[in-house]
């Protein structure tokens, strides 16, 4: 006899789409109750505890609208999928807005509503988990700006920088990815510095054509150029007594190189149009994504303009350099968030999407987090964020989920620290011990030569023995890694890709099954890992 271990509450006045429903779900071995009136499904909620809803758009006496937001007073967490008759009206585009899980139309398409179902029970299951990060109203992080969170050391470097140089009069020069916060660290220099009462302006080089540029940071006169219809006050005269952002400065033009060059040299400069000379004073902070040394010795950028923005330097790290700010800055980013979407219900998010967060490269860094942040908030039907709500290129990045094949691989079956688990929760995630036996691997626990992850071989982890993970874990502890979590993580994903390719004889797309991703994604990472498609499958030795 199967065990049922949710219940399923339909609330639908026409009893053929009870039978209907309940028939289409005895697959997913789920208890379905029937209810024909709204005061028998608020009483079915009491008593029952239901894992999900489906709930009829129009019932007779009270609305499914009315009765949604019942439902909603009594249980939050409750996935409520609305059944209608027509997709596109404007109660079901409504109830979406109001927090819907989703929404199915008549007739019914009974193999699209079971799997609709069943992912609905999943994330009730994910949102009963205590939240990993959480957000509460009285959090102030809302407040505070992206750039002062982060706990990390190469973080907590970029302080001292700031506040080393911030009270000092010279040209800073920010570097770092697009999306890493350039423009926060300018506005920190200006904040902490001497120049705070006066004013900030930004300008993006890259965002202007040569001329506007030119005429954007010294002004114009009247007739200047054709459309000089007024005279225009460029931002150094605007800012004078402040501080001034250049950002992508690598896109300046030389002619426009050479006049900041001068109005550095001698804090004076022209309009365009005028041959009467001004006197200003203003701090600069540059910033850039490209490599201004290479394009010296390219001749695209002046060598004296380079010496005189590299006066202080600050680097700001990838967001993938510094995995462990990530909880942090999400926390931040969602209190801030809530508040401008006006989602007040969000309590936080689950383990399961932390991990598949966690594991993600942000190629955008912070601002890229802070979209992804939003879009979660946008698509979110509960107080939990699972990963039904994350965005495509999360998932699909990686499709197994992190925290599976961690259990998998860290406690093997015959490990005391193994986990039980819900086999349910594993589906179509085919277990290593399932995997044929290979002579060059003794165990699911254990890691072969050359497995270590590449930033625990540039900190000398490489020399560590080849061991079982918990060893190496410990072995890292010791050496009070800072950095563990993207370690492991890494270690654990690159033995897992070299054992399911010894498996497969080196077939990448039989690999792609096995894992449940892309073969692309198999081909991305055997580049990113330096693995050798030879007959044997093995990993270059650490360098």
């Amino acid at each position: 006899m199967k065990t049922v271990t949710s219940t399923v509450l339909v609330i639908d006045d026409d009893r053929t789409i009870l039978l209907q429903i309940s028939r289409a779900l005895e697959p997913l071995d789920v208890h379905v109750e029937g209810v024909t009136t709204a005061q028998a499904g608020l009483e079915a909620i009491r008593t029952l505890k239901p894992s999900v809803v489906l709930l009829d758009l129009v019932l007779p006496q009270t609305s499914g609208m009315e009765l949604f937001q019942r439902i909603k007073d009594l249980d939050r967490r409750l996935p409520v999928v609305f059944i209608t008759a027509d997709a596109a009206s404007e109660s079901a585009i409504g109830a979406i807005s109001l927090g819907a899980y989703d929404y199915v139309a008549k007739p019914l398409h009974l193999a699209q509503l079971q799997q609709l179902v069943s992912k609905a029970l999943e994330t009730r299951r994910l949102m009963s988990v205590p939240v990993a990060v959480s957000v509460t109203d009285d959090d102030k992080a809302g407040d505070q700006g992206d750039f002062f969170v982060g706990r990390s050391p190469r973080m907590l470097e970029v302080f001292k920088e700031i506040g080393r140089v911030a009270q000092q009069n010279v040209t800073v020069l920010v570097r770092g990815e697009s999306g890493t916060g350039k423009e926060l660290v300018a506005r920190a220099i200006y904040q902490f510095g001497s120049r705070s009462t006066r004013p900030f302006m930004a300008v993006n080089c890259a965002a202007l054509p040569d001329t506007l540029l030119e005429s954007e940071l010294f002004g114009h006169e009247k007739g200047a150029f054709t459309s000089a219809d007024r005279r225009r006050i460029g931002k150094f005269e605007q800012c004078n007594g402040g501080t001034l952002f250049l950002d992508e400065v690598g896109d300046m033009s030389p002619l426009t190189q050479g006049k900041v060059l001068r109005l550095l040299q001698e804090q004076r400069f022209e309009r365009v149009g005028s041959n009467d000379t001004i006197e200003t004073n203003v701090r600069l902070v540059a910033a850039t994504n490209r490599p201004l040394e290479q394009m010296v010795q390219d001749g695209r950028f002046r060598a004296d303009l380079f010496y005189r923005l590299n006066v202080v330097t600050i680097s700001l790290p990838p967001l993938r350099e510094r995995v462990e700010d990530i909880p942090l800055l999400l926390k931040y980013s969602f209190s801030r968030a809530r508040r401008e979407l006006d989602k007040p219900d969000v309590e936080g998010l689950s383990p399961d999407a932390l991990a598949l967060l966690m594991a993600y490269p942000w190629p955008g860094n912070i601002r890229e987090l802070q979209s992804v942040v939003r879009q979660c908030l946008l698509k979110c039907t509960g107080p939990v964020i699972v990963p039904d709500f994350l965005p495509a290129a999360i998932l699909d990045y990686q499709a197994v989920p992190r925290e599976e094949v961690t259990n998998r691989v860290f406690f093997p079956e015959n490990s005391p620290a193994s986990i039980s688990r819900d086999p349910s929760s594993t589906a179509g995630v085919r277990p290593l011990s399932q995997l044929p036996e290979d002579s060059s691997v003794a165990g699911a626990a254990h890691v072969p030569n050359g497995m270590l992850p590449t930033h625990a071989q540039a900190s000398g982890m490489s020399d560590l023995p080849s061991s079982d993970i918990g060893q190496l874990i410990e072995a890292r502890l010791q050496a009070g890694s800072t950095n563990l979590y993207a370690e492991a993580l890494e270690m654990m994903e690159k033995y897992l890709l070299t054992r399911v390719l010894q498996a497969s004889q080196a077939n990448q797309s039989k690999a792609a099954e096995i894992l449940g991703i892309t073969r692309g994604k198999v081909r991305d990472r055997i580049a990113a890992f330096g693995i050798n498609l030879d007959k044997n499958v093995s990993i270059d030795p650490p360098r």
